[in-house]
């Protein structure tokens, strides 16, 4: 078993970022030919999911969040806070936090067109997100 941590800085609300390279490096130096990569981001206004990645479907699935979480409505949390991010955490409920992924002759098991991706939703760029890599089996 091995566990790293990914530090990842985020420009803005609805950065997609592509992690597979560097998820691939970690499981490669874990030495598990059969097993599963578990990753999680901390923090209660990002998540991590699956996608092909492409300008045209990221540019989608930004959209389809917006819809699902749209701006310039009333949160509660933002009633609360005042920090303006209601939307971002309803938003990363809904994607959620964590990803598991085979991994199959030392390496991850992904679709042809499948990356994995970090969503930044929160209402600004972060400069302190953490990805928890586990990799498992034998």
């Amino acid at each position: 078993m091995l566990q790293k941590t990914l530090a990842i800085i985020t420009k803005a609300e609805g950065d997609i970022l592509d992690l597979t390279e560097r998820v691939s490096e970690v499981v490669t130096e874990s030495g598990v030919q059969k097993g599963i990569c578990s990753l999680f981001v901390t923090g209660s206004t990002a998540a991590l999911t699956t996608i092909e990645y492409e300008p045209g479907v990221l540019k989608d699935l930004n959209r389809a969040l917006s819809i699902l979480a749209p701006t310039g409505v009333a949160y509660d949390h933002d009633a609360k806070w005042g920090d303006g991010n209601g939307r971002s955490h309803v938003k990363a409920a809904l994607v959620g936090p964590s990803l598991t992924v085979p991994v199959m002759k030392g390496s991850l098991i992904l679709g042809t067109w499948q990356q994995i991706v970090l969503l930044e939703l929160d209402t600004r760029g972060r400069s302190d997100r953490t990805v928890v890599i586990t990799v498992m089996g034998e």
